[in-house]
């Protein structure tokens, strides 16, 4: 329950009905710009969520700027459409993922975040080769979602967070968070707009293995002040 909980408040803000446009030409409508201010923050305490820092509910508040408009876009979609957007832009999402955990690897010292980072390169990356298998079938990707993704994942730039931080263990699950958040929410909104066999498996293991992984993170954080 408490995990079940956990995601639907990291996933309680509305989608606004704002946006213009289908994710076919979403790349014409460009990434709203957050000013990236969680990269300048101290790791002082959040005033509101507990064991999360200041630059930790920053990195939330800006990640979830920018999913929306991605996410209005992908709610428009249903059938073959949907579901080749939802896996273009759930591979770059799970690279990023994989690149961040590669990051903590380099310098982490705690033997349980170390296990997640590794378990999430195992996981990410064969599902990675499931839905690059399953796009080939269904036509190719949606290059115009993937390439959204990606330029997200570059403005975020969480490996070089990592990379740079005096704590890098929490920067990475700090900024974990959000990431499996917005990766639920996608894979919510599947569950919710497609009959594909293989959509719907898919993500339903990504919400049960990301929201099992936040509450864990969750835990770290608030026995690592």
């Amino acid at each position: 329950m408490r995990r079940a909980l956990l995601t639907l408040s990291l996933l309680a803000c509305p989608l606004s009905a704002a946006g213009a446009g289908g994710m076919d030409g979403m790349m014409t409508s460009g990434m709203p710009m957050t000013g990236m201010t969680h990269m300048s923050m101290p790791m002082t305490p959040s005033p509101t969520v507990p064991g999360l820092s200041r630059m930790g509910l920053q990195m939330q508040l800006d990640m979830r700027a920018m999913m929306m408009p991605m996410m209005n876009d992908l709610a428009r979609m249903s059938g073959r459409s949907f579901e080749r957007a939802f896996m273009s832009m759930m591979i770059p999402h799970h690279q990023s993922a994989i690149d961040s955990s590669r990051a903590v690897l380099e310098r982490a010292k705690d033997a349980q975040v170390r296990a997640w980072a590794t378990k999430i390169i195992e996981d990410q990356t064969r599902e990675i080769a499931q839905m690059q298998a399953q796009l080939r079938a269904y036509g190719g990707p949606n290059a115009a979602a993937m390439a959204r993704m990606v330029q997200m994942n570059q403005m975020m730039d969480m490996p070089a967070m990592i990379r740079a931080s005096s704590m890098p263990e929490r920067t990475f699950l700090e900024g974990m968070i959000p990431h499996h958040a917005a990766a639920n929410e996608k894979a919510n909104l599947a569950l919710q707009r497609t009959q594909d066999p293989f959509v719907l498996d898919l993500a339903g293991r990504i919400i049960a293995a990301q929201a099992a992984e936040m509450h864990d993170f969750q835990t770290w954080l608030r026995a690592h002040p």
